[in-house]
């Protein structure tokens, strides 16, 4: 995340810090022998959290882009809408 201020990083390093929670989680219901269905369902949230911090690195990557090479109002404006369509299809 060369490049990029502080609280970006430290969102992204907060969401993968609390994905390392859900997989130890996940590892414990698995030793406990916990219901097939339950363990399911927190590998799907836990895949779900995943592909949300994967879509920020993808915004963080557009973003980087963006307002290299466009005037900084448009390029802001620009990527509100491009992070509002990453977050809605994550």
């Amino acid at each position: 995340m060369q490049g990029h201020d502080t609280t970006t990083r430290a969102g992204v390093n907060n969401r993968l810090a609390r994905i390392e929670g859900q997989i130890r989680g996940i590892r414990r219901l698995i030793d406990e022998e916990a219901d097939c269905e339950k363990i399911a369902q927190q590998m799907a949230a836990a895949r779900k959290a995943l592909d949300k911090a994967f879509h920020e690195m993808l915004a963080c990557m557009i973003e980087h882009d963006v307002l290299k090479q466009r005037d900084e109002a448009d390029a802001t404006r620009q990527m509100a809408q491009i992070r509002d369509l990453l977050s809605k299809y994550a």
